[in-house]
């Protein structure tokens, strides 16, 4: 995919990247932490992980061809080295989305539970929890520095510092 009505795709892609990978990783952490609302969200969360881990390649993919159709720059160059360290985070997230799920799945909720088991059903979740949370605020600060990088990459001394015209009645 190369352009959507005129513009380079990579423009319009990356704002699904920029909500769903946040979206996800607070999704997977309030699962991974409250089993009461992975129930809730069943097979949702998995399914906006997939999303997400879909939505990575083809918005790297269009970001190279965007890459081939700008001047050459170490920003831009910087930002595309950046955007190809995020699909392990949105495997992590896919990962351990369908994890959560379905271990939630198959574990009776705590009032059908018995005492047995109550001990592995709590230190499984903690590792997920801690797991969740590890992958979740690295793929965020992931996203961060990759939109960061490219924010320069398509700003930087592409502006003027004060306005170069003003408005009526400003």
């Amino acid at each position: 995919m190369s352009l959507v009505n005129g513009l380079p795709a990579h423009v319009l892609l990356v704002h699904f990247v920029v909500v769903l990978v946040p979206l996800t990783a607070l999704a997977l952490v309030t699962a991974a932490l409250w089993p009461r609302a992975a129930r809730r969200m069943g097979v949702v969360l998995p399914l906006l992980a997939l999303v997400t881990l879909a939505s990575v390649p083809l918005t790297t993919s269009a970001g190279e061809w965007l890459e081939e159709h700008v001047p050459e720059n170490s920003l831009v160059e910087q930002h595309a080295e950046l955007g190809d360290g995020l699909l392990p985070w949105a495997l992590g997230l896919f990962v351990l989305a369908t994890a959560v799920w379905w271990t939630v799945r198959r574990t009776p909720a705590p009032e059908a539970a018995g005492a047995s088991g109550t001990r592995t059903a709590s230190v499984v979740r903690v590792a997920a929890a801690v797991l969740s949370f590890a992958v979740a605020a690295g793929a965020v600060v992931d996203v961060y520095r990759i939109g960061d990088s490219g924010a320069k990459a398509a700003w930087q001394n592409g502006y003027s510092k004060s306005a170069t015209n003003s408005r009526d009645g400003d």
